[in-house]
């Protein structure tokens, strides 16, 4: 299943600002998978992890994580375990509105992920955070069941399967 963001854009331009979305350009690129996509699972948190471990400790079966971290650059919420444990339980990607670290090990990892930037330091674990609602950054809303799309040109939503 290969595909081009900006030949999906092309091909669905009709639907482009309503059930096709185009993420704004703020996320580097970490993880073995340079393109991934699947249904999303969203995670709502701040500064605490906890249930970005969770939630990739369940058979990921081919989703993406996306985890509103509220774009907090003082912690990171995804390293090189979390990433291990998506790749294990078969998750095609992560996409952090936040920071993750160990980032060269991560590169090593066969799943895709997105993140603002890195940032050394582990995030506190207290378990708060609220999962599987709709979330909002970049321009987009990320619901529940959608499909994202990611490569090294962006970050697309669908509320549907663009390749099936």
């Amino acid at each position: 299943m290969s595909f081009k963001t900006p030949d999906l854009c092309d091909t669905f331009e009709s639907e482009l600002g309503q059930s096709l979305r185009v993420v704004t350009p703020m996320f580097q690129s970490y993880g073995g998978r340079k393109a991934f996509t699947g249904q999303i699972a969203t995670l709502k948190l701040f500064e605490d992890n906890s249930l970005v471990r969770e939630v990739l400790g369940e058979a990921g079966q081919g989703r993406v994580l996306v985890v509103d971290g509220g774009g907090s650059l003082r912690c990171a919420l995804v390293g090189d375990q979390l990433a291990i444990l998506a790749q294990k339980n078969s998750w095609a990607g992560i996409v952090v509105y936040g920071c993750i670290r160990d980032s060269a090990d991560i590169n090593q990892t066969d799943i895709g992920v997105r993140a603002l930037n890195t940032h050394p330091q582990k995030s506190i674990k207290r378990g708060v955070g609220e999962k599987e609602l709709a979330v909002t950054f970049g321009g987009v809303t990320f619901n529940p069941g959608e499909w994202l799309y990611a490569d090294e040109d962006g970050i697309l939503v669908s509320a549907r399967n663009l390749l099936s």
